[in-house]
């Protein structure tokens, strides 16, 4: 048996490990589970690190695989566990030109400049932070370390700006205490030391266009990509995920240039035995892509649509290589043709009113086969009590679904959202629960506050 230790688990993805053929051979081992590791709400990350390293040294028995499947900090502090083992892994300094974000664009600018935008590193605690930006109106401003889009905000204008500014003085730390403390653990060339967690990164806009997701690996210097998802998104700025569809519809052709752009960058900052997720975006009437950012770790969100389409959750990419072992996926080989995650949100803040009942859930799943519902509201609850949000909206719930076509998996989801029967109550009089698009969809019915 293989001692697995998952950096992070939680229950739904720990039961979809264990679902896996191959699973007979591990014995998983909890190093945190997901609350003690989650952004906002968790241990603080030196407690991690030093307990988790503890933990693991005083294990008795044979270590055999340290995995994480979420982002910061489970994805950065996994390379550092690895090495006091000598497991394989990407080198932290490697990961590190993936999860930097300014980093990750000089990098990108030394071997694909084509394919980024331009961007400028900004001090949000200087007393003019808008003087150090050398890109125009509008652009996108975030912190270097973030995670799910938090703290990232589209500025078209001085108001924005300003606004945008204090917001992130306010929280940035968040990220940035965390992230610094782990930064000591790597070499840093003199251009990036001095930009750390509490600086933020701006860059043109490039989100015109089509997103999608490569999912991939390294391996002994080999890349290899097996999948590729669509990232669909709504909202005011068009930057909150509505739905990750697979498999994509973008061309082959364009496929492949993600995919060589993705080798090309990988192979210059020597990232290798380790899986990735590289997002672009294909703006069809320039015929041109771009590449949005790198992470160095599985996307955890993708996991049922690949078990959907695919015949397994691509959990097993992420073992094998912890492992030590060339994957072996699988093409096709499931139930369904194609499979999304929705992400049911609400763009204004409200009251959470009637949740279903477990009983509800699980009548759901049985009445739509090939659905899972993960929901992350309780009654009682304001919308903004959520942790880990986007900058624009509430993620209220989960919901995958695997269907025959793109319009079935539509119905579904709509029949799901009507089945659950989700009552939510706007803080304002008459304000529908999707004040920033100005509709609602019937599928959360506002009462009277």
């Amino acid at each position: 048996m293989k001692n697995i230790f998952v950096l992070g688990s939680d229950e739904f993805n720990l039961s979809l490990m264990k679902t896996l053929v191959s699973a007979k051979d591990y014995c998983f081992h909890v190093l945190f589970d997901y609350d003690e590791v989650k952004m906002g709400g968790g241990r603080p990350v030196p407690s991690l690190y030093e307990e988790g390293l503890e933990k693991l040294k005083s294990f008795q028995g044979r270590v055999d695989a340290i995995v994480g499947y979420w982002d910061f900090p489970v994805s950065t502090l996994l390379p550092l566990f690895r090495r006091s083992f000598d497991l394989p892994s990407p080198s932290f300094e490697a990961l590190l030109k993936c999860e930097h974000k300014y980093w990750s664009r000089l990098e990108q600018r030394r071997v694909i400049p084509e394919f980024i935008p331009d961007f400028c590193a900004v001090d949000p605690f200087c007393d003019h932070p808008g003087q150090q930006i050398s890109i125009p109106f509008p652009y996108w401003l975030k912190p270097v370390k973030a995670a799910s889009s938090q703290l990232g905000f589209m500025v078209r204008n001085e108001s924005e700006l300003h606004a945008a500014i204090e917001e992130i003085r306010q929280k940035i730390a968040g990220f940035a205490d965390p992230f610094n403390y782990l930064m000591q653990f790597a070499e840093l060339p003199s251009e990036v030391k001095t930009v750390d967690g509490n600086y933020c990164i701006a860059e043109s806009i490039i989100s015109n266009g089509q997103q999608c997701t490569l999912e991939g690996y390294v391996y002994h210097g080999r890349c290899c990509v097996y999948g590729t998802v669509d990232s669909i998104r709504e909202g005011e700025h068009n930057s909150s995920f509505s739905r990750y569809q697979y498999p994509s519809m973008l061309p082959l052709h364009i496929r492949q240039k993600m995919i060589a752009v993705t080798e090309r960058f990988l192979q210059h900052i020597g990232y290798d035995n380790g899986p990735f997720n590289i997002e672009f975006y294909w703006d069809s009437e320039a015929d041109r892509i771009w590449l949005l950012e790198v992470n160095a770790r599985i996307s955890k969100s993708h996991c049922p649509l690949f078990h959907y389409v695919d015949g397994m959750s691509h959990h097993q990419v992420m073992l094998d290589l912890a492992l030590g072992k060339e994957p072996d996926f699988p093409h096709r080989q499931g139930p369904y043709r194609y499979a999304a995650k929705f992400m049911w949100r609400i763009h204004s803040d409200a009251f959470v009113v009637k949740v279903p009942s477990e009983q509800q859930i699980q009548a759901a799943i049985r009445e739509f086969p090939g659905c899972e519902i993960k929901l992350h509201v309780h009654e009682g609850m304001r919308l903004s009590d959520l942790i880990n949000q986007d900058s624009y909206s509430y993620e209220i719930a989960e919901v995958f679904i695997g269907g025959n076509s793109e319009h079935e998996l539509l119905e579904k989801y709509h029949n799901v959202k009507q089945a659950l029967g989700l009552e939510l109550s706007p803080l304002l009089d008459g304000m529908s629960c999707d004040k920033r698009e100005g509709k609602s969809d019937g599928s959360c019915r506002a009462v009277s506050t």
